[in-house]
């Protein structure tokens, strides 16, 4: 078995990532245009055609604006729990689309990706994380989340590669020309990940398996590439994996492929 990642695009203005086995392809999010998604997908050698669904985290707009219409132009099922599902479903646009509905913390299967979904800190209706499995490798993903949870911190556990918040810098958020109600909003339990907490579920979660680390969400403003990827080094030296790749994800461009397969397990 085999696995591919490529995040598309991630920032508060989109956030959309590739997702393939040997057989199955899929996105996490499709916070970006149908456009975008198609040109980006194409760019790593991918068909829209292909994919056998979108799996959606949370209903805001970063991270469905482009499933309308790219869902109906390549007729590509929506798997969403059931609060995700109402709160999308009060878009007109969103009404007839081919829902697949799931159970937080029930696994489900996408071809032959094995997925399970658990609760996240965010202020949504039902936002989730999903652990991705392709036989024995597994991909974690956690984005916009407030705290790092005991649950977050078990399922990323035995990741070989992880998506991670890294939204802020707290000194940049507090200097920041935000109105108040929205820095308290960023920093609070149901708000965006720090670069010091990412590097605390890192220090925890980093095992012998753990090969890759995405960094998504950085903030434009509130934080910087090198205080994103400093903080996550930190926390994986303090695990004792100071050798795991980390890359930043882009709010305009793709990262790279990240590829791996069972036989180098």
């Amino acid at each position: 078995m085999s696995l591919r990642v490529c995040i598309l695009a991630s920032s508060s203005k989109g956030n959309s990532t590739y997702v393939s086995s040997e057989t199955t392809s899929i996105l996490i999010d499709a916070g970006i245009s149908a456009r975008r998604l198609t040109q980006g997908l194409a760019e790593i050698g991918a068909n829209p055609a292909d994919l056998s669904g979108v799996c959606v985290t949370h209903e805001h707009d970063d991270h469905v604006r482009g499933i309308p219409n790219f869902a109906k132009k390549y007729t590509v099922p929506v798997y969403a729990n059931h609060g995700t599902a109402e709160a999308m479903s009060r878009d007109a646009k969103c009404r007839p689309l081919s829902w697949n509905l799931i159970t937080t913390g029930n696994p489900f299967r996408v071809g032959d990706l094995e997925i399970d979904s658990f609760a996240v800190p965010h202020d949504a209706y039902e936002p989730v994380g999903f652990v991705i499995r392709s036989g024995a490798i597994q991909l974690g993903v956690a984005m916009d989340l407030g705290i790092p949870t005991a649950l977050i911190r078990e399922r990323l556990r035995g990741s070989h590669a992880v998506i991670l918040e890294a939204n802020h810098d707290e000194r940049l958020l507090q200097e920041a020309e935000r109105p108040w109600h929205l820095k308290q909003r960023i920093r609070g339990r149901q708000g965006h990940l720090s670069n010091d907490h990412t590097a605390e579920v890192l220090a925890d979660i980093a095992g012998s398996d753990l090969r890759r680390v995405f960094l998504a969400h950085l903030s434009q403003d509130c934080n910087r590439e090198e205080l994103a990827i400093s903080a996550a080094r930190r926390g994986l030296e303090k695990a004792g994996r100071s050798q795991v790749e980390v890359r930043v994800a882009h709010p305009d461009r793709a990262t790279d492929v990240w590829a791996y397969a069972a036989e180098t397990a």
